[in-house]
């Protein structure tokens, strides 16, 4: 007795195709498949890595199409960032962190009311009368010799007069007038957008905070849960920071205009102060040459007292009021101060020479934690 010859392996496989009830099968030998493809080869490479740059290309172009909505919300994330150092306080006094944050909104809101009812008709009556005189200082800088002896010489004035005269000048201004109007009315869309924001970024900062965390390995989470949060106490200190050193030049400013006999201008003039000293480097000095420049067309004796008095009090600010508010929040070299702010201003003009030193203060603390501790184990 012999035994039967084995089953085919292919009728096997037939038997079990035969067996897939509604699959389709196709007999026919179509070869073995061909080894996968090697992702080192150059076209394959040079594919993907085309794809990929057209897709960096793709998504450059939308954030720089969105870049001014991406800066609001930068703005309010800092701002948040800023207000956050009072919820905490009143978190660390027993209140619970909804109660801490309506409390903060709702003082935020008050200020903010009270501000524009009590300070916005001064300075607006001040402005008035700021530009009430502005056409006797014309006269009386008219009347000057030097100025004279420049008007004959190139006839400043007649050309002056002619392009007032011309038709051009009416379409001119109602078009600067135009311009101005919408960029007022864009400025304050921006600001209640920021204002929004802000108070959103403050309610959900926790949860927001959380969620950014969440995207790291969880065997590095902790880390970088408090390296964030000490990134935010960072900004909000900076924040702060200068909003007091804000109000400082601004009170002072505002003092120092009553003595020297511009109290009808001061509240005006030490808003702007104030306004200004907040940017880095630069706001300070032109917060300066504004009101000088105004107090000595007041008085020369007058401007002179604002030039003695701006320097010394500059003085002051840099190297005694800026290093005790600013010590125990932002820790950045003088040098690096000065380049990320010109950087700041550079790309995103005030608002990123605004944004340029908490900035600068993250990154240089992420490299200390980091990347030299790191390089201090090796």
């Amino acid at each position: 007795m012999t035994d039967a010859p084995p089953a085919h392996p292919a009728s096997e496989d037939a038997e079990d195709a035969d067996g897939l009830e509604g699959i389709p099968t196709d007999r026919e030998d179509l070869g073995e498949p061909g080894p996968p493809l090697d992702h080192r080869a150059p076209f394959y490479v040079g594919f993907v890595g085309g794809l990929g740059a057209l897709l960096a290309l793709w998504l450059a172009l939308n954030v720089h199409a969105i870049g001014s909505t991406l800066m609001l919300v930068v703005v309010a994330l800092f701002l948040a960032a800023g207000l956050n150092p009072a919820v905490e306080f009143f978190e660390r006094h027993g209140m619970r962190r909804s109660y801490a944050v309506l409390t903060v909104i709702l003082a935020f809101l008050a200020a903010l009311a009270l501000f524009l009812v009590a300070i916005v008709p001064v300075i607006a009556d001040q402005v008035h009368a700021l530009t009430d005189n502005v056409p006797h200082w014309l006269d009386d800088l008219q009347r000057n010799q030097q100025v004279q002896r420049l008007d004959k010489e190139y006839d400043v004035v007649a050309k002056v007069r002619e392009y007032v005269t011309d038709g051009n000048f009416v379409g001119a201004i109602f078009g600067g007038a135009v311009g101005i109007g919408l960029a007022v009315l864009g400025a304050l869309f921006n600001g209640f957008i920021v204002i929004v924001l802000t108070l959103y970024f403050l309610a959900s900062l926790d949860t927001v905070k959380g969620a950014f965390y969440r995207l790291a390995p969880a065997s590095r989470r902790d880390r970088v849960s408090k390296l964030g949060d000490r990134v935010v106490r960072s900004v909000g200190g900076y924040v702060s920071g200068a909003f007091i050193v804000a109000m400082c030049a601004g009170i002072s400013s505002l003092i120092f205009l009553f003595i020297a006999g511009l109290g009808q201008y001061a509240v005006a003039l030490a808003f702007v102060v104030a306004l200004l000293d907040v940017i880095p480097m630069i706001g300070a000095t032109i917060g300066a040459v504004i009101v000088t420049a105004i107090a000595f067309a007041t008085d020369w004796k007058i401007g002179i007292a604002c030039v003695v008095f701006y320097i010394v009090y500059q003085q002051l600010e840099n190297y005694v009021i800026y290093p005790r508010v600013m010590s125990k929040s932002v820790d950045v070299p003088g040098a690096v101060t000065v380049i990320a702010a010109l950087t700041g201003a550079a790309l995103f003009g005030v608002v990123g020479a605004l944004l340029a030193i908490p900035t600068a203060a993250s990154i240089l603390m992420l490299v200390r934690e980091v990347w030299v501790r790191r390089q201090d184990q090796r």
